[in-house]
């Protein structure tokens, strides 16, 4: 393979990381431009050309591999811009998405409404059918009906249908032929079917799903596609891969088919590079990693090695947003980007987010139409950002504007410019710290156990003082820190996931159904793997999970198969002492008399073709002076601060703070208490 490429495009910048012939990665980045995706991505494309001594054609004509991640799916949902989708269901069901699952945190809290169903509820559409549990059928499929709902979708101007009918897990006939209907009635709407996307009991989390699915296949398809043919009309004639939310990549095909999984792709994709980059510095394997884009903070987790998992992500806040049952990388995120806009609420206290100015207008000190001051324009009226040297010197900052939006918020607050973007950058702290405790010391991990990685454009500005909060001692800042979603599609794998419906219980197994399910779900990954004519050689492995409970319990928890097919008692039994395990592991109790019962079956085929390691930095001997000084304020006052540049660092140079590392597209605050050295792999370690 000559260059490898991965692509994120975010709410308000576009990452592209070239992986070079020698193994290094080089950074490119642009503002997003969401009217037509590739024109910004071109733009971060040339940066990095122009860094390996290409032009963007020899650059693109020598790739074999681009991995392509966004969050255009998730800010669709999150902002209600979606396809007007109807969904169609069990007669005598129509209240699954309205009922849903939890709904609020407080039940008797009346100061703020239930939420509504994802799709509305007059454009549910009941179907008279009906299969039982067994997948019998229990109603005939009624076909008038059938044809003449489609044929209303059609006339009343829907773009998307969901499909999720009972019991379909156990008997998908009628879904399949209500399909068939709105292929002859109504082709040009985009179809979505529950026992396809997502086989599995919880009639909820399917519709779900399969609603969420449906909302977003037109949007997807037309931006995937028009993405795909941009490239190809600039001269990529290589393999192009989209990334994930299980924190892997598949063809775009794929993709265009279920862009349910695109949801949190990009995100998904930091723990996999703060996994690989802590393994490169042997900083551990427990590892908290931090993504700070410029609309919101994403935070995820590594244990023991191993990505943690879920299988509920949320769009738009837990209980309150809506859910979507994808196996997923557990990814926390809240709105408190560089770009989270700061403001005064009814009550006189100052807030931060979850509002972002994007990258239209963008934050005030862009110049572009900005006038509400961000997380950015507080650390540039601090002091901490060079307005002379953003993206390298690529984009000048206007630091009066940012200082006068400032002072605006300053006046209403009656305190001085410097304390109140201080303030904004606590704030903003606090809404960090409050995400990370919320995936590590809720679920019972102590994060200062932990190195914690940070990622994103604004990784540096405030990682510090998060850290000391959390008790956290090592903190690693890669140099690609600025594109760490994109870095970690350099060291993703292929991933494929099929999953299927079995319900039995230990104590009367059924083995002959749940081979039967596994063989099923062979097959459809045997198949995906055919058609990926990139990785023919490549290593790769097959795992297998159920999401299984103790009979008295109500929900699930995920055990791993310890064998391929169920041909013994002892397979049972050793399958009944893995979900012991695991819930041992969660719950520090096993019921060792309970009968475990079994749900849904999922396979997972990994194909090894990300990077395994990148090559050693260039080792510099020597230490190299301040290129510069500039007051900054640190909350008792100004002080006057060395300036670096990390291009001219010597290895393993000690920095001690107060002191600020400048990178071409991103920016390291070293506070007072803490020292930074440069490792020979070219990543920043922090002590704290």
């Amino acid at each position: 393979m000559k260059f490898k490429i991965s692509v994120d495009t975010g709410g308000t910048f576009t990452d592209v990381v070239v992986q070079s012939l020698e193994g290094r990665l080089v950074i490119g980045k642009a503002l997003t431009t969401p009217d037509r995706i590739f024109q910004g991505m071109r733009e971060a494309l040339v940066v990095a050309s122009s860094d390996l001594g290409l032009s963007l054609e020899d650059l693109l004509g020598q790739s074999e591999l681009l991995i392509y991640g966004t969050t255009r799916s998730t800010n669709a949902i999150v902002q209600g811009k979606v396809a007007k989708t109807a969904f169609l269901t069990t007669q005598g069901f129509p209240d699954i998405l309205v009922t849903r699952e939890g709904g609020k945190f407080g039940p008797h809290d009346f100061s703020y409404d239930f939420p509504k169903p994802y799709i509305p509820r007059r454009y549910t559409f009941e179907i008279e059918e009906r299969i039982s549990s067994e997948g019998e059928v229990v109603t005939p499929f009624n076909e008038s009906q059938a044809r003449g709902v489609a044929r209303q979708l059609r006339e009343d101007g829907f773009e998307a249908v969901a499909i999720c009918f009972l019991w379909s897990v156990a008997n998908p006939e009628h879904e399949k032929r209500m399909a068939q209907i709105m292929a002859e009635e109504a082709p040009g709407i985009a179809v979505s079917l529950s026992h396809v996307l997502v086989p599995i009991v919880r009639e909820y989390r399917r519709a779900s799903t399969t609603a969420i699915d449906a909302s977003i296949k037109p949007l997807m398809q037309g931006h995937l596609r028009e993405m795909q043919n941009d490239l190809r009309a600039a001269g990529f004639r290589g393999n192009l891969f989209v990334s994930t939310s299980a924190g892997g990549c598949t063809h775009v095909d794929d993709l265009v088919e279920k862009p349910i999984h695109t949801v949190k792709s990009g995100p998904a994709m930091a723990p996999v590079a703060g996994r690989a980059f802590s393994a490169m510095e042997n900083l551990g394997k427990d590892v908290i990693i931090c993504d700070t884009g410029g609309t919101t903070f994403d935070v995820g987790l590594v244990r023991d090695g191993e990505l943690k998992y879920t299988r509920e992500t949320w769009l738009g806040g837990q209980w309150m947003g809506h859910l979507t049952a994808m196996p997923s990388v557990d990814v926390r995120s809240v709105g408190a980007g560089g770009g989270s806009i700061a403001w005064r609420d009814e009550g006189g206290l100052l807030r931060v987010g979850p509002m972002s100015a994007g990258s239209l207008p963008g934050p005030v000190c862009y110049a572009r139409g900005g006038d509400k001051p961000t997380v950015t324009d507080a650390a540039v009226v601090l002091g901490y950002i060079d307005p002379d040297y953003f993206l390298g010197g690529r984009m000048k900052l206007d630091v009066k504007a940012a200082r006068k939006a400032i002072a605006s918020l300053a006046e209403e607050l009656g305190a001085t410019v410097e304390k109140t973007a201080f303030a904004i950058l606590n704030i903003a702290n606090e809404h960090m710290i409050n995400a990370i405790q919320d995936i590590t010391v809720a679920e019972g991990f102590n994060p200062a156990e932990a190195v914690l990685v940070a990622g994103g454009g604004a990784a540096g500005i405030n990682i510090v003082p998060i850290a000391r909060e959390l008790g956290v001692k090592t903190v690693l800042v890669p140099r690609a820190a600025s594109a760490l979603s994109a870095s970690g599609m350099q060291f993703s794998d292929i991933v494929f996931e099929e999953s299927g419906n079995r319900v039995t219980v230990s104590g009367r197994f059924d083995a002959e159904g749940v081979n039967r399910v596994l063989d099923e779900i062979d097959d459809r990954l045997t198949k995906s793997m055919a058609d990926l004519r990139l990785a023919e050689d490549a290593p790769s492995r097959r795992e297998y999970t159920v999401e299984a409970r103790y009979l008295t319990q109500v929900w699930e928890l995920d055990a791993t198969l310890p064998v391929e097919r169920f041909d013994s008692e002892k397979d049972i039994e050793q399958l009944v002492e893995s979900f012991h395990k695991a819930h041992e592991r969660v719950f520090a109790v096993r019921d060792e008399n309970g009968q475990v019962e079994c749900l849904n079956w999922r396979g997972r085929l990994t194909v090894e073709l990300g990077t395994r390691s990148l090559a050693s930095g260039n080792v510099r001997g020597g230490a190299s002076p301040a290129v510069g000084r500039r007051e900054s304020f640190f909350g008792d006052g100004v002080l006057d601060v060395p300036i670096y540049r990390g291009d001219e660092l010597g290895t393993d140079q000690e920095i001690v703070g107060p002191a600020i590392i400048e990178e071409p597209t991103t920016t390291l605050v070293i506070y007072p208490g803490s020292t930074a050295r440069l490792t020979a792999g070219s990543n920043y370690v922090i002590s704290l």
